[in-house]
């Protein structure tokens, strides 16, 4: 159910409070309205009683205490999914951010996914070849799975990364990767970009750039 709040009771950084929340609830999205009509998209990180504590996206300056509106969509953060999104690049928020068009979903899941029952649960048996010795003997990949990449400054992470993208194999099935990097610089980006075309693999790869 969509309910619209006016005025904030108090802004911290990227965090702003709302009193009298009574029907938000974690995880919900919210569209936030500044007195020159423009939005900013927010997430509820926390709930205290009728409190909840939102994380404005695109940071909290210039929001006015006093004449911001708030209105709670009543749904989870969703991710527009349709065959079209492969080969494309989207923004933290999944809007396209490679100036190729809008992408018209033929669903829209909840990023947070649902609980896995693990006695469910169908036997991982796809191995992925990324060519690297280290994860294929020691902690091998399978098709589904993810693969976080945590790295520390001056370290070859961005080598490693883009280097499993271009090499990854399952026997010879098609699939396609869902490459996500958080954080990085224009430069950085652009690096994977090029990379990523170079090895002719860009079009069966989905971009992330958070």
């Amino acid at each position: 159910m969509k309910t619209i709040h006016t005025g904030l009771d108090g802004i911290v950084g990227s965090l702003v409070v709302l009193e009298g929340a009574k029907d938000a609830f974690f995880d919900e999205m919210a569209v936030i309205t500044l007195p020159d009509g423009s939005n900013r998209n927010a997430r509820v990180v926390e709930i205290r009683g009728d409190k909840a504590v939102l994380q404005v996206f695109e940071g909290a300056a210039g929001l006015s205490r006093a004449n911001t509106v708030t209105e709670f969509t009543g749904k989870p953060m969703e991710l527009a999914l349709s065959p079209g999104i492969i080969g494309r690049t989207f923004d933290g928020m999944g809007r396209p951010a490679d100036g190729l068009g809008e992408i018209y979903p033929t669903v829209r899941r909840n990023i947070n996914g649902s609980a896995i029952n693990p006695v469910e649960r169908i036997y991982p048996e796809k191995y992925i070849h990324t060519g690297f010795s280290a994860i294929d003997a020691l902690s091998t990949l399978i098709r589904g799975q993810k693969l976080p990449i945590f790295s520390g400054s001056g370290m070859k992470h961005n080598e490693l990364a883009s280097g499993i993208v271009r090499q990854a194999s399952a026997g010879g099935e098609a699939f396609t990767v869902v490459f996500a990097a958080m954080g990085v610089k224009n430069d950085v980006a652009e690096y994977f970009r090029r990379s990523f075309a170079q090895g002719s693999v860009a079009s069966g790869v989905t971009m992330l750039l958070i």
